[in-house]
């Protein structure tokens, strides 16, 4: 499976992983504090960015294969990565599926119950149709801190403070992905992650407090599934602490895949 991807630094690999309707990109804020100490390689999932969609119906099980794939054809057997969202739930059912080393999940989807399923997929296919109407003002929107805090206030514990040029990129990545409603309907109503209490690398899980996606209390569930796991918690973060807290999520990165 050919995944389009960018590389950064020089070092032992370490492979990053977005989350729904997101690219690459999402890892901007850190991505050069990783590539300082690693190899970075930040890929697009299949229906997201430059890479095509997975042939037939998208799924999470089917972004899974083909990471799988991906890894294989690039020797990266045993590779560090990270992931964030359904990124953070793909690598660790790559971790559960032994075929990675290290793994550091950021606010992982699939544990979700009874009505928080519900309360996600809404919140969600109710985003997405706003951004999907919105896309003609979304550079006037993005470029100004209260369109930010509007956009964003799901995603983010301070979104007026993110980047511009980061939040039309989400916004326009979110917009353009195929795949989106069918893998956010298979998030939300597919199957739960399943987890093991064994890996081939150390797992640590982080999880931001203000995170209104996949909430806080969800948290206990991801390390009873992976009991090796250590828990990090991010206090001043919401659903991506790559954005709310960037030194601090480079920093467990690089501590934990050390």
């Amino acid at each position: 499976m050919h995944m389009d991807h960018v590389r950064r630094g020089a070092g032992a690999p370490l492979v990053l992983i977005h989350g729904l309707g997101s690219t690459w990109r999402s890892w901007r804020l850190v991505i050069d504090r990783l590539a300082a100490e690693r190899e970075v390689i930040a890929v697009d999932l299949p229906g997201h960015g430059a890479t095509p969609p997975l042939p037939g119906p998208a799924t999470f099980a089917g972004l899974a294969d083909a990471t799988a794939a991906f890894l294989a054809a690039q020797k990266l057997d045993g590779v560090a990565v990270v992931g964030s969202s359904m990124g953070a739930r793909l690598v660790l059912e790559l971790a559960r599926r032994g075929l990675v080393g290290a793994t550091v999940s950021l606010d992982p989807g699939g544990f979700w119950r009874g009505w928080e399923r519900h309360a996600f997929y809404a919140s969600l296919a109710a985003s997405i149709r706003l951004v999907r109407l919105l896309q003609p003002a979304m550079p006037a929107l993005t470029g100004s801190a209260a369109g930010r805090a509007l956009l964003f206030a799901q995603f983010s514990a301070h979104p007026a403070r993110l980047p511009p040029d980061l939040a039309l990129d989400e916004m326009k990545s979110f917009a353009a992905s195929p795949s989106f409603d069918a893998l956010l309907r298979d998030l939300a109503y597919g199957p739960e992650q399943t987890g093991t209490p064994t890996t081939r690398g150390p797992v640590t899980i982080g999880w931001g407090k203000r995170d209104r996606v996949c909430l806080p209390a969800q948290a206990a569930r991801a390390v009873q599934a992976f009991p090796g796991a250590t828990m990090h918690w991010f206090g001043d973060s919401g659903h991506f602490p790559q954005w709310d807290e960037p030194e601090a999520a480079a920093r467990l990165i690089l501590n934990a895949i050390r």
